[in-house]
């Protein structure tokens, strides 16, 4: 078996191939919450489950937002209500539907007022 590194292509999917050996993560929200999003990483590379489940259940709900075909512009939403600007998105891509931006809005505002940054 040739040897290969194994990147994380998935915001939401950083605990399963972290643990199963990533070398690496690709990855979008951490542009809005990257002490979190480090901190999860960090911690599923080290399998220190305790430390690494707790955050990823936590964010799983903005993280999810990778399979969405909107999920560059949430990215970037997010990031502008954290204060990182996001700005908007080029075209082809659209503006996200007010319901999917609220949605995206509550999720990021309850994560840093339970202290993620």
């Amino acid at each position: 078996m040739p040897d290969l590194d194994l990147l994380i292509g998935t915001d939401d999917s950083v605990l399963e191939v972290g643990l199963a050996g990533a070398k690496g993560w690709i990855a979008g929200f951490p542009n809005s919450l990257p002490r979190s999003c480090v901190e999860l990483y960090m911690a599923t590379l080290a399998h220190d489950l305790e430390t690494a489940l707790p955050l990823y259940r936590t964010l799983h709900p903005l993280l999810r937002w990778d399979f969405h075909t909107e999920f560059i512009q949430a990215v970037k939403l997010s990031m502008d209500v954290v204060g990182r600007y996001g700005g908007p998105c080029r075209p082809p891509r659209q503006s996200m539907v007010p319901e999917d931006e609220a949605t995206v809005r509550q999720i990021t505002e309850r994560l840093l007022e339970g202290g993620h940054r």
